[in-house]
């Protein structure tokens, strides 16, 4: 409560008038059971036609009452649930960009798709509900009791006995279903990451004929949801019956004592009505009731998940001190690197030291698994190292800010990714300063110049989601673009050449060496014609350095590093075998 009290803060006046509306309302329909006992015992009774046109024309002016006083609690309601909705949103949407990759990867992205879509629904849902019900239904329902009392003390001991029943059958529904629904939405987490799997990898599953594994583990996870669902709707389902029972038996035993009392001259017949028509809206407020507490506990776990989120640290690396001391001439500097990822007691990297001057091109190669795009991680902060320490520029990584090492850096991913928009949009991506002249020399250095213009509109150009009108090379080009735009110090690119054919990836490497400002780059490949031509080699083998120096000395002297080469170029194998 306390998580939602906080977004309610901002909507204070809108969150105290709808249940301060909807109680004069409640207080209106209170008096329609006394006016319309007047009408029978002393209009109908006397035969009195103007007093029963009067009485109607107030229970008409009750109605309008009633309903204006409604429609306004509902508004301020619906104003509350969902402003207030609309800010958890987008505060959980900034927590998440600002999480470090530890922290997401703690939690993966199904879970936290989970949280800010279905998740923040139910909450908002709950909180239009509870504002509007949660004084209204249960002051009616005491104060149905109390104007049966002030009518007959005797008749108030049969609404205290309905609705204390009523509440042990609400008290051990909820007991029951809360459970239930904290389980079903882990459930469609599992359900969410099952479909973004599918749809992501929809031609490997085709490609590999695996669509019937699939639909079956879908089905499986999907059924087991739906049992749940169902266990806990059939449970829920069990509230309105039940309480038509009990509070209709509730009137059966009003109506048997009320002909007694009326029969002995004790309450007038419009008494009577007015007990039954107070014991009629007990069972329409206890039904809404009823239903708000079923809403209210599919809440309440979404509330503890979106909390968990939220009172998460976003950002769980260390922060260290600017050192000046250190030697600003080197670009790039790892001090006996050691590095688990979290939850995993296996090392990635062991014991990695090397270091790059400014200006040099390093190249980091080894086979699938050896750690490099791990070292990349390192280098741009995503992780803390487990033990030793990186350096950039002379400073411990840790001491830069996110946003300086966005202008020190820049990153091109495995996987290439363009945002919808258009070309220039992508190019540019948020970065201030960046001219169109900057724009146009990153394409010419990335080799994407012919990308632009084979398009219709050139820059301007929509990217489609998923960028599924560019092809892999197409898209690498231009991710590599975005990150030679900015004029960064250091670019690193991790694998970024793979869909490009040789000569393209020749040409991108000259016009890498070539760049005016003279960045320090490094570049990760499994590619020995991709690093061949960097000042330095760093060859890695199940994390562990196994080779650092230029590709002729590697090529003498390390035998991981020529078993590479070899593999892919095997004619001058065979020429030395000669």
């Amino acid at each position: 409560m306390k998580f939602l009290l906080n977004y309610l803060k901002e909507y204070k006046k809108e969150s105290i008038l709808a249940p301060v509306f909807k109680m004069m309302e409640a207080i209106f329909e209170l008096l329609v059971p006394l006016v319309m006992a007047s009408i029978i015992d002393v209009g109908i009774a006397n035969r009195d036609v103007s007093y029963v046109i009067r009485m109607s024309l107030v229970l008409v002016l009750l109605a309008v009452v009633g309903l204006a006083f409604a429609i306004t609690a509902q508004y301020f309601a619906a104003k509350a649930a969902i402003f207030s909705a609309s800010k958890m949103r987008e505060d959980l949407f900034y927590h998440i960009m600002d999480m470090s990759a530890e922290s997401h990867s703690s939690q993966g992205s199904s879970a936290l798709i989970t949280r800010i879509t279905s998740d923040i629904n139910q909450l908002q849902n709950g909180i239009n509900m509870f504002l509007r019900l949660f004084l209204r239904s249960p002051f009616i329902v005491f104060g149905a009791m109390i104007m049966a009392w002030t009518i007959r003390a005797k008749a108030a001991i049969i609404f205290a006995i309905i609705i204390l029943c009523l509440s042990l059958v609400v008290y051990g529904i909820m007991k029951s279903t809360l459970p239930i629904f904290a389980t079903v939405q882990k459930k469609l987490e599992k359900v969410f990451l099952s479909v973004g799997e599918n749809l992501e990898g929809a031609r490997v599953i085709r490609a590999f004929g695996n669509q019937e594994e699939q639909l079956q583990d879908f089905r499986e996870k999907t059924g087991s949801l739906y049992a749940d669902q169902i266990h806990a709707g059939k449970i829920s389902a069990l509230l309105n019956p039940v309480t038509y029972v009990l509070v209709n038996l509730g009137i059966v035993l009003l109506l048997w004592v009320g002909a007694d009392w009326v029969g002995a001259g004790i309450l007038a017949k419009g008494e009577v009505v007015a007990l039954v028509n107070y014991m009629s809206q007990i069972l329409v407020e206890l039904i809404k009731l009823a239903n708000l507490i079923v809403i209210l506990m599919r809440c309440v776990p979404s509330v503890g998940r979106v909390a968990e989120v939220m009172d998460m640290q976003a950002d769980q690396r260390r922060v260290a001190q600017k050192d000046t001391t250190e030697e600003k001439e080197i670009a790039l500097k790892f001090e006996d690197v050691t590095f688990c990822y979290p939850g995993s007691s296996e090392p990635s990297l062991a014991n990695i030291s090397f270091e790059a001057k400014e200006h040099e091109r390093i190249g980091i190669i080894g086979g699938t698994g050896s750690g490099k795009s791990t070292v990349l991680q390192l280098m741009i902060h995503a992780y803390d190292a487990t033990s030793g320490r990186v350096t950039l520029f002379g400073e411990d990584v840790a001491s830069y800010t996110d946003e300086e090492l966005e202008k020190k850096i820049g990153m091109v991913f495995q996987k290439a990714v363009l945002f919808t928009g258009t070309i220039r949009e992508n190019i540019i991506f948020g970065r201030d300063g960046i001219t169109e002249k900057d724009v146009e020399d990153a394409l010419q250095w990335a080799q994407a110049k012919d990308v632009v213009q084979a398009k219709e509109k050139g820059l301007d150009e929509e990217v489609l989601q998923g960028a599924r009108n560019f092809s892999g090379g197409q898209r690498q080009r231009l991710t590599i673009a975005r990150a030679l735009a900015g004029k960064p110090d250091l670019i690193l690119l991790d694998d970024a050449s793979s869909a490009l054919d040789a000569s393209t990836d020749a040409r991108l490497r000259k016009d890498l060496a070539e760049l005016p400002w003279k960045p320090t780059v490094v570049i990760v490949s499994q590619r020995a014609s991709s690093v061949m031509d960097a000042d330095r080699i760093l060859v890695l083998d199940n994390g562990e350095c196994v080779g650092w120096g230029t590709h002729r000395e590697l090529l003498q002297s390390n035998e991981v590093y020529r078993e590479i080469y070899h593999s892919q170029f095997p004619e001058e194998d065979g020429e030395q075998n000669e």
